[in-house]
């Protein structure tokens, strides 16, 4: 997964709260190999009617160029999915931008390089008037941990080892073998010190 400090693009606001793993991407669709893409799923049963067509004011199938969404709150909520990542991911966005995420979701999306960027439901707010129906540039700085968008420019919080791994393309595998120097010479020391906590090597 290749890391990223810095993105620009169209972004788009969203504002429905509660948008879930389930609204993300429909179950019966998890079926559909990775390899395929889940782009076409994301948000299925919200951007389409009972005929199974496109609604034509969604602000997605408007704007399907959009790669930041501005959100409401409880983005990500519900099931465990990384599929839900996936999709986003997959249709081209790259930055959430929300009062709150579900702690899952928040961690699947980091994970796989997307950013969670929580902002107060005031700034959220504000980021939507500006936005209005349709799109406007945005800009990420994970090194500020800052959007700006036009004239305006806001903080969003982020913890320091998810910026680590998004900047550098790390999952938990990743960081873990940043420690392996002192994984080994730990290992090594246990192994010493406490030579009764290891099995017996086979004969």
């Amino acid at each position: 997964m290749a890391g990223w400090r810095k993105h620009s693009g169209p972004a788009l606001a969203l504002m429905v709260d509660h948008i879930d793993t389930d609204q993300l991407i429909p179950a019966r669709f998890m079926s559909v190999p990775r390899s395929a893409g889940y782009g076409p799923y994301l948000l299925y049963d919200m951007r389409r009617d009972r005929a199974d067509q496109l609604l034509t004011d969604f602000p997605l199938n408007r704007h399907p160029e959009a790669s930041i969404l501005v959100s409401g709150a409880h983005f990500g909520s519900g099931s465990s999915r990384e599929a839900a990542v996936y999709a986003l991911l997959d249709a081209g966005i790259r930055a959430v931008i929300a009062p709150d995420f579900g702690d899952i979701f928040a961690t699947n999306a980091v994970n796989n390089g997307l950013l969670p960027a929580q902002v107060s439901a005031e700034t959220t707010q504000t980021l939507a008037r500006a936005l209005g129906t349709g799109t406007s540039p945005l800009s990420v700085d994970l090194d500020s941990a800052t959007l700006t968008l036009g004239e305006l420019t806001v903080s969003f919080d982020l913890d320091d080892s998810w910026r680590i791994k998004l900047i550098n393309g790390w999952d938990d595998i990743d960081i873990t073998q940043q420690h392996r120097d002192a994984i080994s010479a730990y290992r090594e020391t246990r192994n010493q010190t406490a030579p009764w906590a290891w099995p017996k090597a086979a004969d």
